[in-house]
């Protein structure tokens, strides 16, 4: 059995992050912890961005070497703003968005992926 590409990967990630953030929803609309939850959602849409971005630059970066060409990405410093400026909203709305909850939402989809690839990989042996 061949191994997944990074694109199917992503896609089984992101049908488990919309479940996931379905289930922030709601919690957000029916307890009392409003902020925590829209800081799990506000992180977890940042993280699935950030990994979307890294997918796309792989990509990119996988064709490029098959075209013998270099390639300069700037993938790391996107990522790395779209986190700056998921904290700094969740810092400057703190009646709004738990920051902590920020945080431990933005790298859902990271601990999402490391876990569908162990299982992928146990699978196989």
């Amino acid at each position: 059995m061949l191994m997944e590409t990074l694109q199917e990967a992503h896609l089984k990630q992101r049908r488990m992050m919309y479940i996931i953030l379905a289930l922030f929803v709601l919690g957000w609309g029916f307890t009392e912890w409003k902020t925590i939850f829209a800081g799990l959602i506000l992180g977890s849409l940042f993280g699935l961005y950030n990994f979307w971005i890294l997918v796309r630059k792989a990509s990119r970066y996988e064709q490029a070497i098959a075209e013998g060409k270099k390639r300069i990405s700037l993938g790391s410093a996107l990522r790395f703003a779209s986190g700056i400026a998921a904290v700094a909203i969740a810092m400057t709305r703190p009646d709004q968005f738990d920051l902590i909850s920020t945080v431990i939402g933005f790298v859902i989809p990271y601990v999402l992926f490391l876990t569908e690839r162990i299982i992928y990989h146990v699978r196989q042996q």
